[in-house]
């Protein structure tokens, strides 16, 4: 080396340490500058962020939640070996050694921005991470769950690692790892581990394998871009990336990651989790907000205990949907409301959020028209190609170039599917423009086991089985029959089935009112009359029981709605909820008792202590024996009245039908010895469902395919078939109509 050479290698050393120094005392100065600026690390102690708060089903499975950030805490425990392998590779394999930064990286990245004048990924350690997040409002980064690193300065940059070394030194690294688990976000709102695994997996986070635990690690960087369900190209490498590292760094051998890599990503939950009943949550949520406040709710992690039944409130909402469909359909095919075309938007880039998923056999999915060819119509959901050929849309009786254009955005139901070549096949379907609403109670404790409030919670969150008002039709006749048997009258009692008239008032014409059918049956026993849901008989019946009379039964039984004292309330004139309604059924299958509604059982905060817990409020509103005899009663119409439909359940079930005359309101509202349940269908707007659609064509298929499934559940679960239980003073005779109830004293032959 020449003398030139060895001068010019001094000099610039002394350069480097003349700088080394000045950085130094600068840097130290820097120090001594932030350090009061500084978060107080004690205040972790009680780290306790923002969690979900879950609405839990009779069984204890989750029905709903509500969070600004979706998260569960877990334990260190319960964070697999794979996942935390998984993590420390992907993104700091020092981890185990650092103290809480790494200055050589730190160096080199201030070189290449120095340089590049660029952003330096990758040079936080798990711990910076956390003081990011955890402190950001005191060191002053702004979260951007996208932006791995907001560099506005390097004085940011400075506090972080000074807070991360504070970290370091209070809490073992087993502690800092649980917090960098429980805080860190994993896209689509899930925030911590065990959120994350419950959003693309569908499992508990101790449950994650070695390919899935590598999913999560990878899309750490920028979840919301590298989600599987946004971007699964980027997801797998991303997460065959967080496998080779986790080979490098010899937590798994590198014929294990190969195998790992080549399998595909399978998710299995969803980006926004439908909840089981939205109605029912809502009205859980207004509830909760009143008594706690919104931050309680949101970010306090509550826990509400309901009665909801998952497996009854499936069903409700399965049939209300099936049903409404079907009722629909009985008016045609409504051309559809959006095109894209004439929105001026590109047909083929266009994309929904529900298209990140793959399409489920038997789900309803929006999809956009392509075109026609010949009888089929091809649609688009996303990178799915589809078709619905001609039996898909036969029900429409028009040609398909007759039924969409290229454009629209229509609904269809998929048939079939072919992951390999993502296709599909499906039948037309359009969303209903009739409503209906589901309650089911518990008879003995007035749990709230299912509700639909209406058939997209999406498209309108108005509660119709609470907040709607409709003309109950038929379903009132109960009221007054109750009121006849508490006042002597039997099941063998003889009504006058003739036209008659009232005064309607002076200078009014007078009331006339009809049987639905328009005839007249002259004499017949008030059981048949029930069965038969006769106007006449039963306005007969409440003129000489007296309206006063027979509404203050209706007020003892819950209806609280305004129920005017006049004749025509005997056959429906009066309007009152579905909740309502069927609370007031169900004193006939508990022994004249009705039971308040309870949505919720109990609340109990983030520790498990209980905010409130509610018990049954039971009420007196029949006698046990009128109560048996009205049950009695109620199972006649389903033997061999308008209910008759309900009779192949072969099950202990009464109930009634109800319709208004102009085909507005269809009811059915029926009961077993354990639950009742209420059907109401109709328009938002007052307006006929369509030609026919009694109680008995509308809505009382809809109730026997919700009761189908909870009947079934129950004969595997009874040792005998359920019996509605008969008060002492309550005798069985055999009539000439059949077995008759009739309370003692008051059968024939007895004066």
């Amino acid at each position: 080396m020449s003398v030139i050479t060895v001068r010019l290698v001094r000099g610039v050393g002394l350069v480097a340490l003349f700088v080394a120094a000045a950085l130094f005392g600068i840097a130290s100065g820097v120090v001594l500058a932030f350090v009061d600026d500084l978060p107080q690390i004690s205040a972790l102690d009680h780290y306790s962020p923002s969690t979900i708060t879950r609405v839990l089903g009779r069984d204890g499975s989750s029905i709903g939640e509500f969070a600004t950030e979706r998260r569960e805490m877990v334990r260190r425990e319960q964070i697999p070996g794979v996942l935390r392998s998984a993590i420390l590779a992907a993104e700091d394999g020092s981890f185990e050694s650092h103290i809480g930064f790494q200055p050589t990286r730190m160096a080199w990245a201030a070189v290449k921005d120095l340089t590049s004048g660029g952003r330096t990924p990758g040079r936080s350690t798990l711990t910076q991470q956390i003081a990011r997040n955890l402190f950001q409002d005191t060191i002053g980064f702004r979260r951007d769950p996208d932006a791995w690193i907001d560099l506005t300065g390097w004085e940011r940059k400075i506090k972080e690692a000074l807070v991360a070394v504070q970290i370091e030194r209070r809490y073992t690294k087993d502690e800092i790892f649980t917090m960098y688990c429980n805080q860190i976000y994993w896209g689509h709102g899930a925030y911590g581990v065990q959120a994350a695994s419950r959003l693309y997996f569908d499992k508990s986070v101790s449950d994650l394998s070695l390919d899935e635990a590598a999913t999560l690690a990878g899309i750490i960087q920028s979840p919301e871009r590298q989600s599987p369900y946004v971007n699964p190209t980027a997801a797998a490498r991303r997460r065959n990336y967080a496998l080779a590292r986790m080979a490098e760094e010899g937590f798994i051998t590198a014929e294990v990651a190969a195998t790992a890599e080549a399998l595909p990503i399978t998710t299995g939950g969803a980006p926004t989790p439908p909840a089981l009943a939205p109605h029912f949550l809502e009205t859980i949520r207004q509830q909760l907000q009143a008594r706690y406040g919104a931050k309680a709710i949101y970010e306090g992690g509550l826990t509400v205990r309901t009665g909801i039944d998952p497996l009854l409130q499936r069903a409700a909402n399965n049939a209300l949907d099936r049903e409404l469909r079907r009722l629909d359909r009985l008016g045609g095919f409504r051309t559809p409301a959006r095109n894209l075309v004439a929105e001026k938007l590109d047909v083929d880039t266009f994309r929904l959020s529900r298209w990140s998923r793959t399409p489920g056999v038997g789900e309803i999915l929006p999809v956009i028209v392509l075109g026609v060819d010949g009888t089929a119509i091809r649609v688009r959901a996303g990178a799915w190609q589809g078709a619905i050929e001609a039996a898909g849309h036969s029900w429409t009786r028009r040609r398909a170039d007759a039924l969409v254009r290229r454009g629209d955005l229509i609904e269809l139901r998929v048939l079939s599917r072919d992951d390999e070549d993502r296709t599909f096949t499906g039948s037309l379907e359009q969303a209903p423009a009739i409503e209906g609403a589901v309650v089911a109670l518990d008879n003995r404790t007035g749990q709230i086991l299912a509700m639909v409030g209406g058939h997209s919670f999406g498209r309108s969150e108005f509660n119709r089985a609470t907040q709607a008002l409709r003309q109950v039709g038929s379903t009132f006749k109960p009221f007054v029959y109750a009121a006849a048997i508490d006042r002597g009258y039997t099941a063998t009692s003889m009504l006058l089935d003739a036209p008659v008239s009232y005064n309607s008032g002076p200078g009014q014409p007078l009331w006339q009112p009809q049987n639905y059918d328009r005839e007249y049956r002259g004499e017949m026993t008030l059981r048949a009359a029930l069965a038969a849901s006769r106007n006449i008989p039963t306005i007969r019946l409440m003129d000489a029981l007296g309206p006063a009379q027979v509404v203050s039964y209706a007020r003892r039984m819950g209806i609280t709605s305004s129920l005017p004292e006049y004749l025509p309330v005997a056959i429906g004139a009066a309007e009152a909820t579905l909740l309502e309604m069927t609370s007031a059924y169900s004193a006939f299958a508990n022994q004249g008792v009705r039971v308040t509604p309870l949505p919720i059982l109990q609340v109990t905060d983030r520790d498990g202590n209980v905010l409130e817990e509610h018990r049954p409020e039971p009420h007196e509103a029949l006698r046990a024996d009128t109560a048996y005899v009205m049950a009695h009663l109620l199972q006649n119409a389903v033997q061999s009245g308008t209910a008759v439909r309900a009779k192949a359940l072969n099950w202990p079930v009464g109930g009634k039908t109800g319709t208004t005359d102009d085909y507005t309101d269809a009811w059915f509202i029926g009961f077993d010895p354990e639950i009742t349940l209420g059907v109401w269908v109709g328009r938002d707007l007052k307006k006929p469902i369509g030609a026919g659609q009694s109680g008995t064509a509308a809505a009382l298929p809809m109730w026997v395919d919700i009761m189908q499934p909870w009947i079934e559940r129950r004969r595997t679960q009874l040792d005998s078939v359920p019996a509605f239980e008969r008060p002492s003073n309550v005798v069985m005779v055999m009539t000439g109509s059949g077995l008759e109830a009739f309370i003692a004293g008051t059968e024939p032959g007895v004066r």
